[in-house]
């Protein structure tokens, strides 16, 4: 049985990445955290446990990598996409995959680290897909302006009704316009929607810069 510890300070790609790796039957996540100061008591806490742990939580690697060594476990970094990887296998992590990792690549990059090895690839990684972008780029001219916000705010992790509240409209209008963008985008729920729109940077970046918009009133 692999344990597992998420910390990533995104808290839907971490409970996205859960729902992943919880459906494996190998797989038991022991806990969860969104930053170091519950990251280290539970490395001692859970020894022999994987930590999967994300580049954007600015950890001190110098203090991480001996804390994880001494509990007898490994570690996987998420990076950002585009983040080169080869420096956190040179301070000791034993596997890397980037944001857009899909779930197979994901699950196969944890098992192998579970098997003591080390410098694992998530695969895909070496090769980014021309086929992430386009989709991404597809997907983000389909959508109405209308729907990116909606789609930018969930992202952000709000709720149908402060959704409503920040465009001026009805919980049902939202609900209306989740089916529309749901079709568009292939997924099936907030959690889904959230991840793909994670997954592809265009859609990322764009979302990014329309949800601050929306959180600071232009």
């Amino acid at each position: 049985m692999n344990k597992l510890i998420l910390a990533d300070n995104q808290a839907i790609y971490r409970a996205g990445t859960a729902k992943i790796l919880a459906m494996e039957d190998d797989f038991r996540i022991i806990a969860q955290c969104a930053e170091a100061d519950r990251l280290y008591p539970a490395l001692d806490t859970f020894r022999g446990a994987i930590l999967v742990f994300a580049s954007a939580l600015k950890l001190d690697v110098q203090a991480l990598i001996p804390r994880v060594l001494a509990a007898g476990s490994r570690s996987i970094v998420i990076a950002e996409n585009g983040e080169p990887v080869q420096p956190w296998f040179t301070t000791g992590v034993n596997g890397a995959a980037h944001r857009n990792v899909t779930g197979p690549a994901l699950i196969e990059c944890v098992r192998h680290v579970g098997q003591g090895e080390r410098n694992v690839r998530a695969a895909g990684m070496d090769a980014p897909g021309l086929d992430e972008d386009s989709v991404g780029s597809r997907v983000r001219d389909r959508l109405t302006p209308k729907e990116f916000k909606i789609v930018a705010l969930i992202v952000q992790g709000c709720k149908n009704k402060e959704i409503a509240i920040r465009l001026s409209t009805t919980e049902q209008v939202i609900k209306n316009y989740l089916r529309s963008i749901y079709d568009k985008t292939g997924v099936s729920d907030r959690l889904e929607l959230a991840l793909f729109t994670i997954h592809h940077r265009i859609l990322a970046e764009a979302a990014q810069a329309v949800g601050d918009q929306i959180m600071q009133g232009l």
